[in-house]
């Protein structure tokens, strides 16, 4: 099984991974992990330096890079380089929106399928709400309802642009969708080749510990757009873990390699891309932050 780990539309990859006919494991890079300290040009130089294939950007250090330099600029880059974009990161807050609220999304989504479109970007990710009142009021059937109904109007936007939208669960309690099994029902209610999913170890260790791992064996690897690799911290109590408790791959107590054996057995063949939110890490020069990334996820992968 060839084990891929971030970029391009999602025909190309799969083109490009019959033809290559390799086995080389490809890692990707998601701007968070040291967003603290860098920035998107600096990302890019270095992603580029260590060897990584792909690169998820954030849209706020891409519309921090867009004051100073073109999107033509970030284009000419990634037609000159081994290294291309994977998905942007993210679309928040989509759930049980005013009509002033939904409009923003919309014209953030646009906003973002447009850059994505220009760069040669496939996907683009999509989080649920936190903490809204009509999120903690509502029933799961209304909450599959709305998220089904906003993903549906998020796709007829990006398939304008050839993007596809990967939605992610977030295991703490204030979110809208938490679990994997829901965001999946989600997925399959939408029921369009342009709308899957993100697969976060964090997110998923948050809901319960990842008890549920076997849902995963039930999904459609094909809907499995974006994979996250991180760890969790030991030794805080599960109430209390936040994303500032995520650490290098290998380092934590999240069950990675059941997670990774299951994906590889279900044939999962695309990407996964280091996501952290670490101040610990935030405060190491950019040098060092994503170079361990990389040292640290091909370490836990070889493990497979």
């Amino acid at each position: 099984m060839i084990w891929r780990i971030t970029g391009g539309f999602l025909n190309n990859i799969m083109c490009s991974m019959r033809k290559e006919g390799n086995d080389e494991v490809k890692i990707g890079y998601n701007e968070a992990t040291a967003m603290k300290r860098s920035d998107l040009k600096t990302d890019l130089a270095l992603t580029e330096k260590y060897g990584y294939d792909y690169i998820e950007i954030r849209l706020d250090m891409l519309e921090n890079y867009l004051t100073s330099n073109s999107i033509n600029d970030l284009k000419f880059f990634f037609s000159n380089s081994r290294l291309k974009p994977y998905a942007l990161n993210a679309i928040e807050e989509i759930n049980f929106c005013d009509r002033a609220g939904f409009l923003k999304v919309e014209e953030k989504t646009k906003w973002a399928c447009s850059m994505a479109e220009k760069i040669n970007n496939p996907f683009l990710i999509v989080v649920p709400s936190f903490r809204k009142n009509a999120v903690q009021n509502s029933s799961k059937s209304d909450i599959e309802a709305d998220s089904a109904a906003v993903l549906n109007r998020l796709a007829d936007i990006s398939e304008e642009y050839n993007v596809k939208i990967a939605f992610e669960p977030v295991g703490f309690k204030a979110c809208a969708v938490r679990d994997i099994e829901t965001a999946w029902d989600i997925v399959q209610k939408v029921d369009r080749d342009s709308v899957g999913l993100v697969i976060d170890a964090f997110n998923l260790f948050l809901y319960n510990g990842l008890k549920d791992i076997d849902i995963i064996r039930e999904i459609d690897p094909a809907k499995i757009f974006v994979f996250h690799i991180d760890d969790c911290e030991g030794g805080v109590p599960f109430e209390n873990l936040q994303l500032e408790h995520r650490v290098w791959p290998g380092d934590g107590i999240i069950p990675l390699v059941p997670l990774l054996s299951i994906l590889k057995e279900k044939g999962f063949g695309r990407i996964a891309s280091i996501e952290l939110f670490r101040p610990e890490y935030w405060k190491l020069p950019p040098d060092v932050a994503i170079r361990t990334a990389l040292e640290k996820t091909k370490k836990i992968l070889k493990t497979i």
